[in-house]
């Protein structure tokens, strides 16, 4: 018999670790990346990828994953859609380090506050999911929080909304192919696909400003290689998560990454943060509030509806 997914079980408490963890780390990189100075946001994405896919590598060898691999390869549907996913969490990563290296990251932190939001619409526009009242509500609270805190900027959000619209179609492209690619496997194919664009673009920034990596020092060029590992780590820590817990779980966890943002850019940062920018975050937290409440409530229904039905 197989275990319940209860609160109280051993898998659950596990899961919840898991995706404590991830978005812990994830909340934790804009501070790191301030650490990688002086190298820029152009230099820094090549290097991410080039030491993510040599931490890939590792991980097929020490799991026997190749042959895994192998099949990966020679799924032509799976291999476009990763396709699309490295192209989409390229940009993702790439406008974040711009965000954390030029002090941007409230607005970086707002972008995955906005996330969940994005995941909701993108179930109405492309999997014709029906959106419950709270929902709505929920949607229209943050269309109302990004105008505010664009009347605060003086212009468009660009940096919270591309890393929200990014990620979440990083989340859905994932979630078409789950069920087809394991998380290493995925995660490699991915860095190979962008492993061309890394070395053409070391190559522009090297001709034009010239390469900062291994020249500031042993401590700064380890850092700079860990950040293989830093973009590693959390991604499979999360697919561990993913396993293990519900949906409604799962997606509640993930508000830590942007709340550690957040902290990070106000008071380790000391980014300045206006009356109009502290009321569109107040809105964005409404409307999260709303999602979460509308989401527990709906998965206890359901929970009472199994046990009526059992």
């Amino acid at each position: 018999m197989t275990e319940p997914r209860t609160d109280s079980s051993p898998r659950f408490g596990s899961g919840l670790a898991f995706a404590g963890s991830a978005y812990f780390l994830w909340g934790l990189l804009p501070g790191y990346f301030v650490l990688l100075a002086p190298i820029g946001p152009f230099e820094l994405i090549p290097w991410r990828i080039l030491f993510s896919l040599l931490v890939c590598v590792v991980l097929v060898t020490v799991v026997r994953g190749w042959r895994s691999l192998g099949r990966l390869l020679r799924d032509r549907g799976a291999m476009l859609a990763l396709l699309g996913a490295a192209v989409v969490i390229y940009v993702n990563w790439q406008v974040f380090v711009v965000a954390a290296l030029g002090g941007q990251v409230l607005q970086a932190s707002l972008g995955y506050f906005i996330n969940p939001l994005v995941t909701v619409l993108f179930g109405v526009v492309f999997l014709r999911e029906r959106l419950r009242p709270a929902q709505w509500v929920a949607v229209g609270i943050s269309v109302v929080a990004i105008a505010v805190i664009a009347i605060g900027y003086g212009s468009v959000p660009w940096i919270s909304l591309i890393l929200a619209l990014s990620f979440g179609t990083y989340g859905f492209i994932k979630k078409r192919v789950g069920h087809r690619v394991d998380a290493i496997g995925g995660l490699t194919v991915e860095t190979a696909w962008l492993m061309p664009v890394a070395l053409v673009q070391l190559l522009v920034v090297g001709s034009i400003t010239g390469l900062d990596f291994g020249h500031h020092g042993a401590v700064h060029t380890t850092l700079v290689a860990l950040s293989g590992i830093a973009t590693a780590a959390p991604l499979l820590l999360f697919s561990a998560a993913a396993r293990r817990l519900p949906l409604v779980a799962l997606g509640l966890t993930q508000y830590l990454a942007p709340i550690l943002q957040f902290i990070t850019g106000v008071v380790l940062l000391h980014e300045q943060i206006d009356l109009e920018r502290w009321i569109g975050f107040g809105l964005v937290w409404l409307a999260l509030i709303v999602l979460s409440a509308d989401a527990l409530t709906a998965a206890g229904s359901a929970r009472r509806q199994r046990r009526a039905l059992a």
